[in-house]
């Protein structure tokens, strides 16, 4: 073979080995790039050992008058439900007489708890309720009074502490309308204590439930709350007839601002949520989360007048008579001829002869067992 040949050949095979070459380097410096930024194995290792994220945890402000002795049981149930669901040791605030549930609330909050449950009667609630209108943590509820009105209204379970617990840690937020009265200072006399510990003062205060004036809350102030531990709702009838026949009163009533027209009355209520005590539904097209409040307005003279409202009150009728006068309105005022007791959600605050009311559409979230839509406006 010529010298030319073999020239050739040795150019072909340098060529090839400097290709070989230049492929080994670059993929060894890809090699080494990966292994730079790959996570050394102790790395995995520092993650994998990093700690859980905290527990969820519930708050209860319970009443304590609203206990079993010394509630050992239902603390029990409560931190029971909670450990089976991976919360947290529930944080405990019971209320006392100079406060009944309003500093307990906003020290649940202060805690960055993730759901404040009211456990007493609807005072209790309503208490909890006040503070928790406009945050965005879920209110639980745990029946323990004789009433337990927003309870029943929501279809919330009021004889099985273990399933509402589960509710309240489970359940679906459903977001709920809150009533708000506002007391004249010049014209109302509050009882003792009312709105102490609130964070709006003694004039202004949330109801879920309604507001009455009148003779509902004449009833409220003559019922026994011994007698109402011992038999229940019944404890209201002795107080009802009492009050049944007693004189009526005259009534300013102004509508979303309209000129207010005058009627006599014997009782002017403001409901956010329709049913009473005993399931009387007083408002049956009231719904909590609809943004509007219903009022009824009851003024019948004698006996048989009476029997005549409690007809169309257990018939459901929503058509308004002489005797028994519907509106529905997002605000409500109300000057009366002389002092009326007042009460929201059957509690008593006083006396008074002016009132506002007003709504707050979807302001307070309470966990349910089917959530449900709001209709709200």
């Amino acid at each position: 073979m010529s010298d030319a040949w073999w020239t050739w050949v040795g150019i072909a095979v340098a060529v090839v080995f400097v290709g070989v070459g230049a492929w080994l380097l670059l993929a060894s410096r890809r090699d080494a790039r990966a292994a730079a930024s790959r996570p050394a194995r102790d790395s995995f290792r520092r993650e994998e050992e990093a700690p859980a994220p905290p527990k969820k945890r519930l708050a209860v402000v319970l009443n304590p008058t609203k206990l079993d002795g010394d509630g050992a049981a239902e603390k029990a149930t409560i931190a029971g439900v909670c450990a089976d669901q991976g919360w947290a040791e529930p944080l405990f605030l019971p209320t006392s007489e100079h406060d009944v549930g309003f500093g307990q609330t906003r020290q649940a909050l202060a805690e960055k708890v993730d759901v404040v449950c009211a456990f007493g009667g609807d005072g209790t609630v309503r208490a909890v309720a006040q503070e928790m209108i406009g945050t965005r943590v879920p209110v639980g509820l745990f029946a323990g009074g004789t009433g337990n009105l927003l309870a029943r209204n929501l279809e919330l379970p009021t004889d099985d502490l273990a399933r509402a617990v589960t509710v309240a840690l489970t359940g679906r937020n459903r977001h709920i309308d809150a009533g708000w009265l506002t007391l004249d200072p010049d014209e109302s006399h509050l009882d003792e204590h009312v709105g102490e510990g609130s964070s709006t003062g003694p004039d202004r205060h949330a109801f879920l439930v309604m507001a009455g004036l009148g003779l509902d809350a004449a009833i409220m102030e003559d019922t026994s709350e011994k007698l109402k531990a011992k038999i229940g709702w019944t404890a209201y009838v002795p107080a009802g007839l009492k009050n049944l026949l007693a004189e009526r009163f005259k009534a300013r009533v102004s509508i979303d601002g309209a000129p207010p027209i005058t009627v006599r009355a014997r009782t002017v209520l403001v409901g956010n949520c329709g049913k009473l005590t005993g399931g009387i539904n007083l408002m049956p097209d009231a719904e909590p989360d609809d943004g509007t409040l219903d009022v009824v307005v009851i003024a019948p003279r004698g006996l048989a007048a009476w029997v005549s409202v409690a007809a169309r009150v257990l018939a459901k009728s929503g058509r308004s008579t002489q005797t028994l006068d519907r509106y529905r309105c997002r605000e409500i005022e109300v000057h009366v001829d002389r002092d009326q007791m007042v009460e929201l959600d059957g509690d008593i605050i006083g006396e008074a002869r002016h009132i506002q009311i007003e709504v707050q559409p979807r302001a307070l979230i309470v966990r349910t067992e089917n959530g449900r839509s709001s209709t709200a406006a």
